[in-house]
């Protein structure tokens, strides 16, 4: 499998590098720092995975790969970043976080060797990461993974979020479900905190589909679906209501 690196730290660089050559099955086609090199080397090498931290001196990869065909699979490196995992998270890409840990960099390279097609981007999901981590406003786009499929979501019609055993059913306004393998918790992070509530420790909802709340603990959603408000979420639900009444 074809490898091509995109990294402006040299040591950093060099940690990769001595990593892949513990991957039998990869081979480095090249390295650069900097996007304008990247954008024609790639075009040359036609690698089959890339490895691309995402600011550079030059710019942001986001940038690159939204106006290049780029038919490789590609996992992203960042530094902690709030903007910058929310922004991959959004797009729902693979990534490595600096520091990076030789373990989690074998298990990601496996899953891609393993399973080619799952980390080949699509532009709507570039587009979604690199609007949110260019403009640091609430998203109004997301992508949803599942085992078959990428799906592209407006936010606004998620009517709710279920967790189950580590799992998130995403349920839209047009009836369809979507499971996705991540915790709730994620995506409490990444949805517009002035749109949902999590009223129960497997709920997320979004305000603008609740019609009703019963005193006994329940939400009525305009569609006649009902969600279970918890004991210790209850003083969020009813300061939500106060603040439209």
């Amino acid at each position: 499998m074809k490898v091509y690196i995109l990294e402006d730290e040299a040591n950093i660089l060099k940690y990769i590098l001595s990593l892949i050559v513990d991957i039998p099955y990869l081979q480095v086609v090249g390295y650069a720092g900097e996007i304008s090199k990247a954008e024609v080397e790639i075009e040359q090498q036609q690698p089959d995975l890339i490895l691309a931290d995402i600011h550079l001196k030059d710019g942001n990869s986001f940038s690159l790969f939204h106006k290049m065909e780029v038919s490789a699979q590609i996992i992203f490196i960042t530094a902690y970043s709030n903007y910058a995992i929310d922004a991959l998270n959004l797009g729902a890409f693979s990534y490595l976080l600096k520091p990076i840990d030789e373990a989690e960099f074998k298990q990601q390279i496996d899953r891609c060797y393993n399973n080619f097609d799952d980390h080949k981007i699509d532009k709507k999901q570039l587009e979604i990461a690199s609007d949110y981590y260019q403009s640091e406003q609430a998203p109004t786009r997301i992508a949803l993974k599942n085992f078959d499929y990428t799906q592209i979501v407006q936010v606004r019609d998620i009517m709710y979020c279920k967790s189950d055993k580590g799992y998130t059913t995403f349920y839209l306004n047009s009836g369809q479900k979507i499971v996705v393998s991540k915790v709730l918790k994620e995506y409490e992070g990444l949805l517009p905190s002035n749109t949902f509530i999590r009223c129960h420790q497997s709920y997320l909802v979004n305000v603008n589909y609740i019609s009703k709340y019963y005193k006994n603990g329940l939400l009525e959603l305009f569609t006649k679906q009902t969600i279970p408000v918890s004991d210790r979420k209850k003083e969020v639900v009813l300061e939500f209501i106060s603040s439209i009444s």
